[in-house]
């Protein structure tokens, strides 16, 4: 994966380092391929900052979902973005 995205990245500046370090970690594993698969990662990610007494933004959130979405396919990077649209609208009613 490349880690680029996130070192050059200029809303990591300002991070907790904890954060940081948490998607540095979560970015350097094996990648997801379809959605399916980065539902699995997102949730076992979030159990995992949540033990941890993390808790993200949603600018960090679409991060995430950025470095996740790097190896599919333009499709299933849209139906990707189809479901987070749709989560989002959930969490405003």
């Amino acid at each position: 994966m490349n880690l680029d995205f996130l070192t050059n990245n200029p809303e990591l500046k300002n991070m907790n380092p904890q954060k940081l370090n948490f998607l540095m970690e979560l970015a350097s594993n094996n990648p997801p391929n379809n959605t399916k698969d980065m539902a699995n990662v997102l949730m076992g990610a979030a159990s995992k900052a949540k033990q941890s007494g993390m808790e993200f933004t949603p600018n960090e959130t679409d991060l995430l979902v950025g470095i996740l979405k790097q190896n599919m396919s333009p499709e299933e990077q849209k139906k990707t973005d189809q479901i987070m649209m749709l989560m989002r609208n959930m969490k405003k009613k």
